[in-house]
């Protein structure tokens, strides 16, 4: 086999499985966001590849500091990070765990250690539809992560579903 053939071999190969690393980890994503939205009886969200564009973009220009800073687009978001690794689930998690501190009837968050509970609400917003995720390791060698939904959610005064 030519060295040309032996080399398209090897970048459809590398291809190939870095797709379906792409692929788990929308899966992961979209699994533990959805299972939070049919909990409360709301449609799961769908993978945006605009949306998680955006995500991916904006996740690269944390890979240097790794720092907890929100990106202001034009999407709802949840950003997570770690000093070390941190899996798609992990960060879902930890969004969706704070459902134990959200009162659906004050529409509150009664965190004891004075947390929120938005990361939760925009998991489970009711007219969100699109969900793109973004994971990077960062010069650190932590891990950030951010998702973004359109179209966002925690409007003021609005209950999430």
């Amino acid at each position: 086999m030519s060295l040309l053939k032996t080399n398209i071999l090897f970048l459809l190969a590398i291809a190939l499985f870095y797709g379906s690393l792409a692929e788990d980890l929308q899966q992961q994503f979209l699994e533990a966001h959805n299972e939070a939205r049919n909990e409360v009886g709301l449609d799961p969200l769908v993978w945006d590849d605009e949306v998680a564009a955006y995500a991916a973009s904006y996740a690269n220009q944390r890979i240097n500091d790794c720092a907890l800073v929100h990106s202001n687009g034009p999407f709802g978001e949840n950003i997570a990070m770690s000093s070390g690794e941190m899996s798609a689930e992990d960060a879902a998690e930890m969004w969706i765990n704070e459902k134990q501190y959200y009162d659906y009837d004050s529409n509150t968050c009664n965190d004891p250690n004075g947390g929120t509970c938005l990361h939760y609400t925009q998991v489970v917003w009711k007219n969100t539809v699109r969900l793109g995720c973004a994971k990077v390791v960062c010069n650190s060698g932590g891990t950030f992560i951010t998702c973004n939904y359109d179209p966002p959610g925690n409007y003021i005064g609005e209950k999430p579903f």
